[in-house]
């Protein structure tokens, strides 16, 4: 840490302002997911905080989600699992019969003026650009789900040259290591649709057949969006359970 001196607004509460500086660490990649924050004495004498307010602190940013305290080993920026709305809502298993993490294949990458609704997600000016990615979820070579993507240029300008076949399989690591961004959270909406004929020759089914529409805009430790995409899948496959207590 370079400095024990707080930038933040003076009127708010000091955990507070301490609370909103871990953010800022977390969002510019000085504090990494992979490695355990300082502990809360370190940060009791470089910030010289009662251990009180900088628990109190780490507590929000628990209750946040962004963070997990791990039992011997410290606390750590929580990485979620953002693949769990598949499984919950699609009955997707390999062909043994197990759960897998669907094969990612980019078809296309535009850089566009993007639908006034996804800028408006986005954040993005009317005259702002967007990268849109056509994208294919397979399992055992067989399409499960095809997804349109949208992303801001101006945080993911590194993606426009790097080849589409060069793209990982799990896309939110691959914005990580390629231009430092990291989703921390999604908000996800499940609508029910009829295929249309550009959905239908993807999915291969026949058009104006039922599909199941997950639309969800990923955002940043700081909240801000940074992703926006809408998944089709075939509505044959869909299931959805919940344990009411």
């Amino acid at each position: 840490m370079n400095s024990g001196k707080l930038a933040h607004d003076e009127r708010l509460p000091l955990y507070q302002r301490l609370r909103d500086e871990m953010v800022e660490k977390i969002t510019t990649g000085e504090w990494r997911p992979d490695q355990p924050i300082p502990t809360e004495a370190e940060l009791t004498k470089t910030y010289g905080m009662a251990v009180g307010t900088v628990r109190k602190a780490v507590d929000v940013l628990v209750a946040e989600g962004l963070l997990e305290r791990n039992q011997g080993r410290g606390t750590f920026i929580r990485r979620p699992s953002f693949d769990a709305s598949l499984f919950r809502f699609f009955r997707h298993l390999t062909s043994e019969g197990g759960r897998k993490i669907p094969e990612g294949r980019v078809l296309a990458r535009t850089l566009e003026s993007p639908p006034e609704y996804v800028a408006a997600a986005l954040g993005l000016s009317a005259k702002g650009k967007a990268i849109r990615l056509e994208r294919l979820r397979l399992i055992d070579g067989h399409i499960v789900l095809a997804e349109e993507i949208w992303l801001p240029k101006s945080r993911f300008a590194a993606l426009l040259d790097i080849p589409i076949e060069d793209f990982d399989n799990l896309l939110y690591p691959f914005y990580e290591t390629r231009c430092g961004q990291v989703v921390a959270s999604a908000k996800e909406t499940l609508t029910v649709d009829s295929a249309d004929a550009e959905v239908a020759r993807r999915l291969g089914i026949a058009e104006g057949k039922p599909v199941v529409v997950i639309e969800r805009l990923a955002l940043g430790f700081d909240r801000k969006p940074l992703e926006w995409r809408r998944s089709h899948g075939a509505a044959d496959t869909f299931r959805y359970q919940v344990d009411i207590c």
